[in-house]
């Protein structure tokens, strides 16, 4: 069994940081897993991407997809491309401080979360995709949240490593934000 997510942003929200953290931590917790990551050429305000695909089983292939378990979307800047290749059935975790609402197909779950306006309540409005990784763990039981923060010091940069505690709080604030929708990743995790 695969789970694809896709992930999409701009440069500076942290996309390529949380697709590193959870594909870590997938691979802490025993899963194959292959990431892709992808930025346009500005550090800042590019168009940012990151494909992880995670399975039970060594992953064949890189992780290209046509079609998607679910996606992350950070900004509505880039996000057609990765929304639209969503399969019915998926899960779309979205910030919705910076996207506005579109319609979705009947069959694909929408979790909106405030995930730019929650980091900045926590003060560190650069933790926001943490936020929303926070909710889509706990929307998929793909991993542990206590898994997931445990491998946080060991992809966060060293200069950064002053910013630990206020990445965990966002890691567990959007996990406690998405108890209305839950989608499990793996047969044996229940709702």
């Amino acid at each position: 069994m695969e789970r694809e997510l896709l992930m999409t942003g701009i440069g500076g929200q942290g996309i390529q940081l949380g697709a590193r953290l959870l594909a870590q931590a997938l691979t802490n917790a025993g899963l194959a897993v292959s990431m892709f990551g992808s930025y346009g050429g500005m550090m800042r305000g590019g168009n940012t991407e990151a494909t992880l695909v995670a399975g039970d089983r060594a992953i064949e292939s890189p992780p290209t997809v046509s079609l998607a378990w679910s996606c992350l979307v950070m900004h509505g800047a880039y996000a057609d491309k990765v929304t639209e290749r969503v399969r019915l059935g998926g899960l779309a975790v979205v910030n919705s401080t910076l996207c506005t609402p579109r319609s979705w197909p009947d069959g694909i779950r929408v979790l909106q979360v405030p995930a730019t306006r929650v980091a900045d309540e926590l003060g560190a409005v650069a933790a926001a995709t943490l936020v929303a990784l926070g909710a889509y763990v706990r929307a998929t039981g793909i991993v542990g949240i206590d898994e997931l923060v445990a491998t946080l010091p060991d992809v966060l940069p060293p200069y950064r490593s002053r910013l630990l505690a206020v990445n965990e709080r966002a890691l567990r604030t959007g996990f406690d934000r998405a108890a209305a929708v839950y989608l499990p990743a793996w047969p044996e995790v229940v709702a």
